[in-house]
């Protein structure tokens, strides 16, 4: 399921961090959008992230919590003296009180190392507990990372309505690569669908059976 991989800056540069200018982190506005849609369709092309229209970004920008500082722009004397470096974003999906879901977190490659996605994270989940949300999930290949944070493992069918939601269109629901994660109790109802997800199962072919009928 390949739609919302959660890809956080966990490089080499972590060293970076201590000399760099603070990270800011705030609520998208709609003057975000362009970053937002350049940078979550930069990881769509090795399907990482789903491409997503830059209207679609406009219309659920308020989704988004966006990563910046303030850098000195030694390259172009007659550009503004200070500049506003845009670093990554992530958002808050509710699907309602039972569940939210942490998604597209990502930071620029080469923005790596300096915290962004972390300080995203943190605010995102202090977002869901404003909210009072009961259950946050998330799906990801790195799931190591987000036990520290309270997540646990946990079955996908058990957050029907992310599946109803994103899954159900994926090439690879079936075959998803990605953890399910959630953190606070599993969810005990669903808005989008039937409170179980019906798999398809396989047909078992007996090749010792006659293929034709009998006279």
């Amino acid at each position: 399921m390949s739609s919302d991989l959660i890809t956080l800056d966990l490089g080499p540069h972590a060293a970076l961090a201590p000399s760099a200018a603070p990270i800011r982190v705030h609520k998208a506005h709609l003057q975000d959008a362009r970053n937002i849609f350049d940078l979550v369709n930069s990881f769509s092309s090795d399907g990482t992230l789903l491409r997503r229209s830059y209207a679609e970004i406009c219309e659920n920008v308020r989704d988004f919590t966006v990563a910046y500082r303030t850098i000195e722009n030694r390259e172009n004397p007659e550009a503004p003296r200070l500049e506003e470096d845009f670093l990554g974003c992530g958002a808050l999906h509710l699907y309602g009180p039972h569940l939210a879901e942490v998604r597209s977190i990502v930071v620029r490659e080469d923005r790596r190392g300096l915290g962004a996605g972390d300080a995203i994270l943190e605010a995102l989940i202090a977002e869901a507990d404003e909210h009072e949300v009961a259950s946050v999930c998330l799906f990801t290949r790195i799931p190591d990372y987000f036990e520290h944070l309270g997540f646990r493992v946990a079955e996908r069918d058990a957050m029907p309505d992310k599946i109803y939601k994103d899954c159900q269109t994926c090439p690879r629901l079936y075959a998803c690569d990605e953890v399910a994660m959630v953190r606070g109790p599993l969810p005990n109802v669903a808005v989008l669908g039937p409170r179980e997800v019906t798999r398809p199962e396989l047909v078992q072919i007996n090749p010792l059976a006659p293929t034709g009928t009998a006279h």
